[in-house]
Order: C-alpha cells, then sequence, then structure tokens
C-alpha cells in the first residue's frame, strides 16, 4: 500500500486556486542556486528622460547644450573682468570692487548650480495597481459605454479657497495632476507646481527649485550690470590718461566685455522682472501665460493661491520650507518576487507564510495558509496533531479513527463536496511528525471513516518522503492546469 489516501472525490473541479508551494526537494543534498542580481537604483530605471550624475545625486534634464554654453558666458566674462579690470581698479579706486564682484560672482555659480542639479519636483508616476484602481474609478463614474460613445474628458474638480480649480488627467502618468501641476514634454514628467523648462538651466523649474532659479537670474542681473558699468569705468580712466585707442590696446577684453554684457543685460534684467512680478501675485509662467486668472474670463475669476499682499507672497515663495523630494532617486529597487534563502543544512527556505513549523519545513505540501477553490470561502487546512479533528466541517471527509497509532496528524486540506467538481481524481498525502502540538480543548472526535488501513511505519518512513513529494507536486501541477 503506497502514501497516498484517495478520498474518493469524483466530481470535477472548475476552478483551482492553490498558495505557492515549495517545490524544492527536502533532501540536503540538494543545494539551491540562485543568481545573485545586481542592485539597481531607482535613477537607473526613471521613467523620464533626465539625466543623473554622481550615482543620481544630480538630475538634469536631457538636452543640456545651453547649458554649458550659460556656464561659458558667466565664466569667461567674469574671468576676463577679474583678469584685466580688477587689477586697475583695485588701485585706483577701491579693493572693494573685486571682493563685491567675487561675492556676487560665487552667489550666481552657487544659484545656478542649485537650480540645475536639484529636483524641480517631479511626481511619481502611477504603480500598475494605482493606474488599473483609477481606470476603474473613471469607468464608474461615466457609466456603461455603448457604440459611438464618446467619453467625457479625464477631470476632476476641486474648491480653494473659493475658487474651482480643475484636475487634469496625465495619460503619460496615469495620474490627475495636483493643482498647478503640468507636465513637461522635453523631461516627460509631471512637475509640481511647474513654471517653465528652462534651457538655460538645464533643468524644469517648478516647486522645489523656483526660489533658486530667480534668485539665479536676480543675482546675474547685478552681475551683469556691475561688471558692464566697472568696464565702462575702466576704459573711461584710462582714456583720461593715454587715449581712448591706447585704453582698448591696454585692455582688449574690456571690449569683449562691453559686447557680452550690453546684449544680455536686457533679456536678463527683463526676465528678472518678469519673474518679480509673478512672485508678488503668487503666479506661475504656465498659469499667466494661459490666463487661468485673468480677469476677462469672468467677473468671480481670481487667483485662489494669492495671499493677499506682495510681501507675503514674496516670503511664501523665497523663505517658505523646502518640500522633499518625491521620488525618491537613489533608493534601490525592490524585486517583484523573494528570492530563495539557502540554509546551513544545504536545504531551501520557503516564503514565511509556507513554513511556520519544523512539520511544514520538513514536507513543503503542509501548510497553515487557507486554500480556496472554486472561488468558494476559504477553507482552513489546520489540525492538531495526536488529537481529534477540530475544523473539519459536517460534510468534510475525516481520517479513520481506527487506525492505530493515527489521529488526525498532519495538516489536512479541507475539500467541501459541494465546491469540488474536478475532472482528475485528488489525492492528498498525510505524514505523522514526531513533534505533536496540543490539541484545542472544544475539539470534536473524528467521527467518519474511510476505511482505509495503513500501517503506521509507512507514514514514518522517511525514505518515500521525497517520491511521495514529488507525486504530490505532479498531481496538483494537473489539477492547476484544470
Amino acid at each position: 500500500m503506497t502514501g497516498n489516501m484517495h478520498l474518493g472525490v469524483e466530481e470535477p473541479i472548475r476552478e483551482c486556486q492553490y498558495n505557492q508551494i515549495c517545490t524544492h526537494n527536502s533532501s540536503p543534498m540538494d543545494t539551491p542556486h540562485t543568481k545573485k542580481k545586481k542592485i539597481k537604483r531607482k535613477w537607473q530605471v526613471f521613467p523620464g528622460r533626465n539625466k543623473f550624475y554622481c550615482n543620481g545625486r544630480i538630475m538634469m534634464a536631457k538636452q543640456t547644450g545651453v547649458f554649458y554654453l550659460t556656464m561659458v558666458l558667466i565664466l569667461v566674462t567674469s574671468g576676463l573682468f577679474f583678469a584685466f579690470d580688477c587689477p586697475f581698479l583695485a588701485s585706483n579706486l577701491t579693493p572693494a570692487i573685486p571682493a563685491i564682484g567675487g561675492v556676487l560672482f560665487v552667489f550666481v555659480m552657487g544659484m545656478l548650480l542649485r537650480a540645475s542639479f536639484s529636483d524641480p519636483g517631479v511626481l511619481p508616476r502611477a504603480t500598475p495597481e494605482e493606474a488599473a484602481d483609477i481606470e476603474r474609478q473613471i469607468d464608474a463614474t461615466n457609466g456603461p459605454s455603448g457604440p459611438g460613445y464618446r467619453p467625457p474628458p479625464r477631470t476632476r474638480e476641486v474648491v480653494i479657497n473659493g475658487q474651482t480649480v480643475k484636475l487634469k488627467y496625465c495619460f503619460t502618468c496615469k495620474i490627475f495632476r495636483p493643482p498647478r501641476a503640468s507636465h513637461c514634454s522635453l523631461c516627460d514628467n509631471c512637475v509640481e507646481r511647474f513654471d517653465h523648462h528652462c534651457p538655460w538651466v538645464g533643468n524644469c523649474v517648478g516647486r522645489r527649485n523656483y526660489r533658486f532659479f530667480y534668485l539665479f537670474i536676480l543675482s546675474l542681473s547685478f552681475l551683469t550690470i556691475f561688471i558692464f558699468a566697472f568696464v565702462i569705468t575702466h576704459v573711461i580712466l584710462r582714456s583720461n590718461r593715454t587715449g581712448f585707442l591706447s585704453a582698448l590696446k591696454d585692455s582688449p577684453a574690456s571690449v569683449l566685455e562691453v559686447v557680452v554684457c550690453f546684449f544680455s543685460v536686457w533679456s536678463i534684467v527683463g526676465l528678472s522682472g518678469f519673474h518679480t512680478y509673478l512672485i508678488s501675485s503668487n503666479q506661475t509662467t504656465n498659469e499667466d501665460i494661459k490666463g487661468s486668472w485673468s480677469s476677462k474670463r469672468g467677473k468671480g475669476n481670481y487667483n485662489p493661491y494669492s495671499y493677499g499682499n506682495f510681501i507675503t507672497n514674496c516670503c511664501a515663495a523665497l523663505c517658505g520650507p523646502l518640500p522633499p523630494s518625491l521620488i525618491d532617486r537613489r533608493g534601490f529597487v525592490q524585486p517583484d518576487t523573494p528570492q530563495p534563502v539557502a540554509q546551513t543544512n544545504g536545504t531551501s527556505a520557503c516564503p514565511s507564510n509556507q513554513v511556520q513549523s519544523h512539520m511544514a519545513a520538513t514536507n513543503p505540501l503542509l501548510h497553515s495558509q487557507p486554500v480556496i477553490l472554486g472561488g468558494g470561502a476559504p477553507l482552513q487546512a489546520k489540525t492538531s496533531l495526536g488529537g481529534p479533528c477540530s475544523t473539519l466541517g459536517p460534510s468534510q471527509p475525516s481520517l479513520p479513527s481506527s487506525i492505530p497509532g493515527l489521529s488526525c496528524g498532519g495538516e489536512l486540506m479541507a475539500l467541501r463536496d459541494s465546491e469540488i467538481h474536478c475532472h482528475h481524481h485528488l489525492h492528498h498525502q498525510h505524514f505523522i511528525s514526531p513533534e505533536e502540538t496540543p490539541s484545542p480543548p472544544a475539539a470534536l472526535p473524528c467521527a467518519t471513516h474511510l476505511g482505509h488501513h495503513i500501517h503506521p511505519a509507512q507514514l514514518f518512513d522517511p525514505a518515500s518522503q521525497d517520491s511521495l513529494h514529488e507525486d504530490s507536486v505532479r498531481g496538483l501541477v494537473k489539477l492547476s492546469s484544470v
């Protein structure tokens, strides 16, 4: 007689769902060979078009050519000023001129690098589960669709300070964008409080780097005016001593500085003034271009984000707390499936929901988790060892109580007759472990006999466990293919 016990089930099973079963042999001679995958950081699999440097610490846009042009113009102009103009001005006017110029230069470069290398406020994309849930909510809201049905635009409305604001759905990120957020087509990201994409700094300008961008253009305006004014002063002082042509020959770099500053000061100062207006009214460039809060749209249209006066708006934009980054670009990518962990005895450890005790580690087929069959209620599979059955229903088969040395041992997979509809016969093995657990106090005795007689020595035969285990797995694979 083999160790398999036939439960006498003849009806077919329509749908069978099983918990994951550890199919590794329990023999200590077999050691699992698992591949050690290199752990990646999230910036390496980032879905946008950004570039990352220094192991994800620096984040920039894909197109950075104009940013390098900005760096070259500032460095070359400032370098020529400090090399050719500052020595003459320091000796003939005051040493404070190169000192003030140096402070402005350092501040400009610091703000430029901070605005260019930081996360502008990228919003993380929805996971597949979140995207599916949003799609279900949209379908439930729009109702059933028929032929020729055109769904309404995907928007949601929220009220902010009495003003109705529409939240638009992003088909790329699969999220409803928060207020003031927009999707940058160049970086392919949704950015919180999106202002604009600035190629001069090589990054988007959003909630997390707007203040650095504004301080950069403001300080650059002062530096440009400062260099332009003192280069002209230098040329005039030299012209009074040696003549205009001689002054140009003595300091040829001054001509280049004047040309660069003259053509750039207008755009830089104009841009600084425009963003000063935006900060004072608590608007973004995107909102101003679209006219989102223009009075032409209606009498009741107003900016719900303004604090009422320009001082408070400026303090909120420049002195408010800096929000943290939401994308965790330097975090580690978590694997989707857990890898088996090698044990000291050479066996493979299954997930924690499959191995709960010494007996479950000995035989991976013994589970403490419920098994769902045919979409019915979860069937509890845990019974006690050396004690009466406590989890079998009236219509569930039980082990024969007349077998010597056998009393409802192991973990029994309970199957209801009304839920069993399978074309194959279901075989179930029962192994009794020497370790016994106490039975519950309100246990009921096993009254139903299956009519099979098994010798106790067969139940404790360790040599037959591996073959029985393989047969069981093969049978379960057949059932899962139905």
